[in-house]
C-alpha cells in the first residue's frame, strides 16, 4: 500500500504524526511526502518516517512557474494531489494508492479500506452519512457540504486498474485549470469536482462506515466513547481515522464545542493531537511561510497581484515567470504596479477594486459586454452597479 500527503513545510509536524500512525498501523505501507514547498534547514529524509521526498520540479507541470503562481497555498496543496497519484502510479508501479490530509491521524488498522479497494478502483467518504437533526447542524453542516463538496478529499483512494486510471486523469485534468476557492463559480478546489465522479464513474465505492474521517462536521450524527488508553470508539467500532481540520484556525475547537460537548473522548483526542504535533516540531515549523508566496527579490506576492494574473490569460505569455524580477527588463510585479495605480497594500478588496476599475473600462466597450446586455432583460433591470458589485465581490473572496 502507498500513502502519501501533500503539504508546504509549515504542515511538516502534522505530516509527521500522520506518517508515524501509519507506520504504527500499515505494516509494509510506503509513505511520500508531497511537498509544495522547499524542505526546511536541517530537514534530513533518513531521520523521518516519511520512504520518499516528491517536489514540485518532479511532476510534469506545464509552464511550471505560472502555474504555481495562480494558485494560493491551500490552492497549490490540493491542486498536485492528481499529479501526486499519476506520479506514484508511474514512478513507483503501485497497485493502490491511498491520500490522507496531513491533519489525520490513523488509529487502528485499513483492512476495511484495503478490501473495499479490492473491490471499487476509487473510494471515497462523504462529509455526513446521517442527515442532521437541528436547523443550526443543518446550516453548519449539511449547507456547508453544499458548498464544499459532499465528498471529503482529505481521504481518497485509487486502484490501479483502468477505471481507477481514468478517474485520476480525469480528476487531474480538471485540478490542473480549474482548482480555486471560487466558491461563487460552483468550485472549491479539489472538492467539489468529485460531487461528479459517481455519475461518471460506475466502478466507484462511497464508505459510509462511521469510523472513517470522522470530524466535527460528523460527530453530531456519531457516538464517540472510550479513551486513547483503552481505544476510541464510533458507534462502538474502533475509531479508524480522525480528521482534525480547523486545528490552527480555531474552527476545530469552536465546533467540538459544539457538537462533541459530551463526549470527552473528543476533548481527550484533541489535546493529545496538539501534544504530538508540538513533539514533532510545531513550534520551529508552524509559522514557516511557503517560498511560492514570494517574489525573487523576496517581497510578498499580493492576492491582488495573484487574482489578476489568473484571470488575465495572456499574462502568463507575457510574464511566463511572474516571480522573476530581472534588474534589466520587465518583470511582472513592476509592471502590476505600474498599472494597478496607487494601492493600498493592506486590504486585498481595495486592491482588487481598483484593480477592476481599469479592468471595467475595457469590458465595457467589448463585444462580449453588448451581447450580454442585451440578452440579459433581467440584468439590465437590476443596473449595472448590482452587477458590477458582485462581480467584485466574487474575486475579492
Amino acid at each position: 500500500m502507498h500513502i502519501f500527503t501533500s503539504i508546504t513545510s509549515n504542515y511538516i509536524p502534522k505530516a509527521r504524526v500522520l506518517a508515524c500512525s501509519v507506520k504504527k498501523h500499515v505494516p509494509g505501507a510506503v509513505f511520500h511526502l508531497l511537498l509544495c514547498d522547499t524542505p526546511p534547514e536541517g530537514f534530513n529524509l533518513d531521520r523521518e518516517d516519511f520512504d520518499n521526498l516528491i517536489l514540485l520540479d518532479d511532476l510534469e507541470i506545464a509552464n511550471r512557474q505560472a502555474w504555481i503562481y495562480q494558485h494560493n497555498v491551500v490552492e497549490l496543496c490540493t491542486a498536485v494531489k492528481g499529479l501526486g497519484f499519476q506520479e506514484i502510479f508511474r514512478r513507483f508501479d503501485a497497485d493502490k494508492v491511498l491520500f490522507f490530509d496531513p491533519d489525520m491521524v490513523l488509529f487502528s488498522g485499513i483492512e476495511l479500506i484495503e478490501r473495499q479497494l479490492d473491490q471499487y478502483s476509487v473510494l471515497l467518504t462523504p462529509h455526513q452519512t446521517e442527515p442532521e437533526k437541528s436547523r443550526s447542524a443543518i446550516l453548519d453542516n449539511e449547507v456547508s457540504s453544499l458548498k464544499h463538496g459532499v465528498f471529503n478529499l482529505g481521504f481518497l483512494g485509487v486502484r490501479n486498474s483502468p477505471e481507477g486510471l481514468r478517474f485520476i486523469n480525469w480528476w487531474s485534468d480538471r485540478l490542473r485549470d480549474f482548482c480555486f476557492d471560487d466558491r461563487a463559480h460552483g468550485l472549491f478546489t479539489d472538492q467539489k469536482w468529485v460531487d461528479l465522479a459517481p455519475g461518471f464513474f460506475p466502478d466507484l465505492g462511497i464508505l459510509r462506515d462511521p469510523q472513517l474521517n470522522v470530524s466535527t462536521w460528523n460527530i453530531g450524527c456519531r457516538e464517540i466513547t472510550g479513551d486513547l488508553n483503552d481505544g476510541i470508539y464510533v458507534n462502538r467500532v474502533p475509531l479508524c481515522f480522525y480528521h482534525f481540520s480547523g486545528i490552527d484556525s480555531g474552527a476545530q475547537k469552536v465546533m467540538l464545542e459544539v457538537y462533541g460537548a459530551t463526549s470527552p473522548a473528543l476533548h481527550q483526542l484533541r489535546q493529545w493531537y496538539l501534544h504530538q504535533c508540538k513533539e514533532m516540531g510545531q513550534s520551529q515549523l508552524g509559522d514557516l511561510v511557503c517560498c511560492y508566496g514570494f517574489y525573487a527579490n523576496g517581497e510578498e506576492v499580493k492576492s491582488a497581484e495573484r487574482l489578476l494574473y489568473r484571470y488575465r490569460e495572456e499574462l502568463a505569455d507575457i510574464f511566463p515567470d511572474p516571480y522573476a524580477c530581472p534588474t534589466t527588463g520587465r518583470s511582472y510585479q513592476a509592471w502590476f504596479r505600474k498599472n494597478s495605480g496607487q494601492l493600498k497594500y493592506g486590504s486585498s478588496e481595495d486592491e482588487i477594486v481598483n484593480i477592476m476599475r481599469q479592468e471595467l473600462d475595457a469590458i465595457h466597450h467589448s463585444i462580449s459586454w453588448r451581447i450580454f446586455r442585451k440578452l440579459s432583460v433581467g440584468y439590465r433591470r437590476l443596473g449595472i452597479r448590482f452587477g458590477l458589485h458582485r462581480f467584485v465581490s466574487w474575486l475579492s473572496h
